[in-house]
């Protein structure tokens, strides 16, 4: 049935074409034929949830809303034809699995009662409850999700995108690249590998060593590790934030000769010389450079807001949706939630983190919508997780809040230490537990069973 608007623009336009004085039947009859068939990618205007990405926060969010108010209730808007599981990237970059089990086409895995909307976000209205698209198309909603991940800035290293995947240049942020990590790997016959960690933010913060772990332990397998230099780099003053984990990376890398270099960072690759200039950023030698040579080099990239969030009102001062750090609501919008990557919360920017994330998030949004009672825990308390793979079948499973910076362990024994049944659960079970569950809305963390594993431990 027509809305009362539909109807009034309707008669109006009927009303004038009668009126036209060069009025052709034909001409009229064919015009409304055509008008009548909608457009290949026609979607509505108006929703009662727009979820802007279609990552692993996005989708988790909108599973579970779509399921929850039905059909084409829920938009997603996701230009990407591709969806990535990306913490397998360290595994492929180490030979360890098959790119493609990484990857789905964003079709198989859209929820199956939201919109697909196939565009990028092109700006931000929320004054007016609006979102403005590629394509100039303007969208409203009700409640507003932003999941837009992360901006990866290759530019921002002088010569990288020139370099990357030639001549030993690669990296496991980028899925044209990260099966060069594992070439590069075999192909490596000795002199300076080097390892690169930028300033944080980044996604999955703990990924620029674990292909270091990985690489040595190939190369002694290969009899060519008394050949290599190998060398971390990173912008940061420890190897990790957590101390219990830190100490255990520590001894590692003592034991296995990995040369740590804090307060660099990577600003410049010279391709032609196979160098890689560092900025120092502290200390007596603070404001310089140094140039090392590479034979192998694993760069990790700056990264960001995406720009059309730092240009619109959602942002904070350093480009990132501004929300409580306890609900995922917008600190100016109430209408407005986000989380993951490209939100402020201040905590490590993992899969893992996003699972725990979504589940405060859709309990307040629905509480929003419906009312009643919160069956979740109403507040976010920075859960955060980085599995650090510390060689081919060896694991610390480093879980914690990015709030305290105190272990938020799941299981009843030392996460601290290497092990091989948490290699193998985060290589073969995670992966279905995010494909299967995480991306379905059915997965919001392990807190329950922390709950449970450790009452019967205790």
């Amino acid at each position: 049935m027509l809305s009362s608007t539909a109807l009034s623009s309707f008669g109006s336009a009927a009303r004038l074409s009668a009126r036209a004085h060069s009025f052709q039947p034909r001409r009229f009859l064919a015009q409304a034929a055509a008008a009548s068939v909608p457009k290949k990618d026609s979607h509505p205007s108006s929703y009662k949830v727009v979820v802007v990405g279609g990552g692993s926060a996005g989708l988790a969010v909108a599973s579970t809303l779509s399921r929850t108010l039905g059909d084409k209730a829920v938009a997603v808007v996701e230009p990407a034809d591709v969806h990535y599981y990306q913490p397998l990237w360290t595994f492929v970059g180490g030979g360890l699995k098959p790119f493609e089990e990484s990857k789905k086409p964003m079709k198989d895995v859209m929820p199956r009662k939201a919109q697909w909307i196939k565009e990028a976000v092109a700006t931000f209205a929320p004054e007016e409850n609006k979102v403005t698209l590629g394509n100039g198309e303007t969208i409203s909603y009700d409640y507003l999700v932003v999941a837009a991940g992360i901006q990866v800035n290759w530019d921002k290293i002088k010569n990288l995108p020139q370099a990357l995947g030639k001549n030993g240049v690669t990296s496991n942020y980028s899925a044209q690249s990260v099966e060069k990590t594992d070439e590069f790997i075999k192909e490596f016959k000795g002199g300076n590998a080097l390892f690169t960690m930028p300033p944080v933010p980044i996604k999955c913060a703990g990924a620029p060593q674990k292909i270091m772990y990985i690489a040595e332990e190939l190369w002694r397998d290969a009899n060519v590790r008394s050949k290599a230099n190998i060398q971390y780099y990173t912008a940061g003053g420890a190897i990790f934030p957590v101390a219990k984990y830190a100490n255990e990376l520590l001894k590692i890398c003592k034991k296995r000769d990995l040369g740590l270099n804090y307060f660099t960072n990577l600003t410049e690759i010279k391709p032609d010389s196979k160098e890689a200039v560092f900025d120092i950023l502290a200390g007596e030698a603070k404001g310089t450079q140094v140039t090392m040579p590479y034979d192998f080099l694993h760069v990790v990239p700056p990264m960001s807001a995406p720009d059309f969030i730092k240009a619109s009102p959602l942002s904070n001062a350093d480009g990132w949706v501004d929300v409580n750090k306890e609900t995922m609501r917008h600190t100016k919008f109430n209408n407005v939630y986000a989380l993951g990557d490209c939100s402020s919360l201040p905590t490590s920017k993992t899969a893992a983190a996003i699972t725990a994330q979504s589940g405060v998030l859709k309990t307040h949004l629905l509480h929003d919508i419906f009312g009643g009672e919160m069956s979740y825990p109403r507040k976010y308390d920075g859960y955060t997780s980085c599995p650090l793979i510390t060689g081919t079948e060896k694991l610390i499973l480093a879980e914690f809040s990015g709030y305290t910076l105190q272990p938020q362990e799941t299981f009843p024994f030392d996460q601290s230490k290497e092990r091989l049944s948490t290699y193998l659960l985060t290589k073969e079970i995670i992966p279905d537990i995010y494909w299967d569950s995480m991306l379905k809305g059915r997965w919001q963390g392990p807190a329950a069973y922390r709950k449970l594993l450790h009452a019967f431990s205790d």
